[in-house]
């Protein structure tokens, strides 16, 4: 694929982690499918090794000053491994984005650093069993005020990296008569060590093996000051800012996860001989192909228009309510063009795709998840028309178009437009 969309540094950077990607051990991959590698650890010294993690963040944190479509490119070639280590490839971006965008130097020194030097890995804690979608209506865990400490009680499930991190990015509620409640929610770094702390479960996944998902579980868990992000009651804040590269990894991963199947599924029908001819010279075969390609092309320029949205609002050019609808749209498309595209991978295939000789059956495993993770797919479309209602209910949003309903042949029938 030709990469005109992205700068010379973008692709630069592409290129590198491309490299890095390439180096993987094909028998880390393995390991984890066989549950082996319980948390990849070894993943995470390569990346923080050859300096690719955190990209985004400044250099005097160990980052690279990079774009948000620099970081997605990098991502996307991660999506070759799967979601398992494409996850663990963006977690350090997805925790250390309300840090590096609220933070404190102190909390930028000892946080940001770590995750791009591998001291310190980090994960998010949102989810409750009580609220998945509904997360902050539903939320039970509290963080109660004592003279300047918070004690914090509460849980949180499906933890990604939860069995190997080193800190967490959790939000608890902090006031409780806040309405609505998003106005009552706080952000919290919580470290690993701290008394109270305990991983209860470490849960088995159909796909996406080997990310130590956890259940967290806090137990009168003592934090200070220095341990909230943005500051008190300013957690609904950061948790819309954290959601930027949690839905766009996502996305951007899914388009890597996509092309590898394809490119897979593609070589095997270029060798593949039946009824006398090459699979790829069967209609039922290519046809599948070009509409897989097609997909994967415009679920990537979506993904790379939302990048750079993502870009413009660092620069106040955007509002975020643009760049939640972008983001929304890409996470949504790109999971639901990986779900066809790696199911037409297999078609292509036919019985030796759903064996483990070949890596579709993972991958097929492993996308069906992105279409739940990181906010599900019904809930990117509340967000979407939500976003778009916005947009139309805003007087200036028709001032400079065409009011379209006047070229209807009987548009003077004003009585015949009821509504009510």
């Amino acid at each position: 694929m030709e990469d005109f969309l992205l700068t010379e540094r973008e692709k630069e950077l592409k290129y590198e982690v491309r490299k890095v990607v390439k180096e993987v051990p094909h028998e880390l991959i393995r390991k984890i499918e066989n549950e082996e590698v319980k948390f990849p650890r070894e993943f995470i010294r390569l990346i923080t090794e050859r300096h690719i993690a955190g990209l985004r963040f400044h250099e005097k944190y160990g980052g690279r000053n990079a774009s948000w479509v620099a970081e997605m490119a990098a991502v996307e070639e991660m999506g070759y491994l799967g979601f398992t280590l494409s996850c663990m490839y963006s977690l350090g971006s997805i925790v250390g984005e309300p840090i590096n965008k609220f933070g404190t130097e102190s909390q930028k020194e000892k946080y940001l650093k770590g995750i791009t030097s591998g001291e310190r890995y980090g994960a998010e804690a949102i989810t409750e069993p009580t609220g998945g979608s509904d997360l902050f209506n539903m939320m039970r865990t509290r963080a109660v005020k004592k003279g300047n400490k918070f004690i914090l009680n509460g849980q949180k499930r499906f933890v990604v990296g939860g069995n190997g991190a080193d800190f967490f990015v959790t939000y608890a509620i902090t006031d409780y008569e806040a309405k609505p409640i998003t106005k009552g929610i706080t952000a919290f770094i919580v470290d690993r060590e701290s008394p109270g702390l305990k991983v209860e479960t470490v849960y088995g996944l159909m796909g996406t093996k080997g990310g130590g998902t956890a259940r967290i579980v806090y137990r009168d868990v003592e934090l200070t000051e220095e341990n909230v992000i943005g500051g008190e009651n300013r957690g609904y804040d950061v948790f819309n800012i954290m959601m930027i590269p949690e839905r766009l990894t996502t996305a951007a991963g899914a388009i890597g996860v996509s092309m590898a199947a394809i490119e897979v599924a593609t070589d095997y029908a270029m060798n593949r001989e039946a009824f006398g001819n090459k699979l790829i010279e069967h209609e039922g075969i290519n046809f599948k192909i070009a509409e897989s390609v097609t997909a994967i092309e415009q679920a990537m320029a979506l993904v790379y228009t939302a990048s750079r949205a993502a870009d413009l609002l660092e620069e106040k050019k955007v509002s975020l309510s643009y760049v939640r609808k972008l983001v929304s749209m890409a996470k949504m498309n790109s999971t639901e063009v990986m779900w066809k595209a790696v199911n037409d991978a297999m078609q292509i295939m036919g019985g030796i795709g759903y064996t483990t000789i070949y890596p579709i059956e993972r991958l097929l495993r492993d996308s069906r998840l992105g279409m739940i993770w990181t906010g599900t797919n019904e809930v990117m479309k509340m967000i979407i028309q939500h976003e778009f209602i916005k947009e139309i209910k805003n007087p200036e949003y028709f001032s400079s178009k065409r009011d379209v309903q006047l070229d209807a042949l009987d548009f003077n029938l004003v009585k015949e437009k009821v509504f009510k």
